[in-house]
């Protein structure tokens, strides 16, 4: 898999507690289209599919489960404007080499700036790290 830096959320990030990605992604300000008035509006998720690797790198130990959010803002304060939940995931579940059954950005994403939320519900972990990003196309092995 190709990975940028611009373009990736976690890098092997331990995720000890409920925390947002170490990194958000600028998409950048919405532009105008020449002649028109307002705002071009845009959505990310639609027309082209562009990959989305979640994946385990380090076996979670004690949590429960953890729930993984894409959160959507306006400003990099991440209060956030909007959350797509990309599903929770139960500790049998989130071992070594586990990605998330969600391959692509969703349709929706129509804000400057996304991180990802990781929410442990139950004891928080020892160890699990996560490295998440957009990718240039998900490798299968198969």
């Amino acid at each position: 898999m190709i990975l940028s830096k611009q373009d990736t959320f976690s890098d092997q990030q331990a995720i000890t507690a409920t925390a947002a990605s170490t990194n958000c992604i600028d998409l950048g300000a919405p532009g105008s289209i020449y002649g028109a008035t307002g705002v071009m509006a845009r959505d990310f998720g639609k027309g082209c599919t562009v990959p989305l690797l979640v994946q385990v790198t380090e076996t979670f130990n004690t949590l429960t489960s953890l729930k993984i959010d894409l959160e959507l803002d306006s400003t990099t304060t991440f209060t956030p404007d909007k959350t797509i939940t990309l599903g929770t995931y139960a500790l049998a579940s989130l071992v070594a080499g586990f990605r998330i059954p969600w391959p692509i950005l969703p349709e929706g994403i129509t804000l400057q700036f996304m991180q990802l939320k990781y929410t442990v519900t139950g004891t928080d972990p020892t160890t699990g790290k996560i490295t998440a990003g957009l990718v240039a196309g998900i490798q299968t092995n198969g």
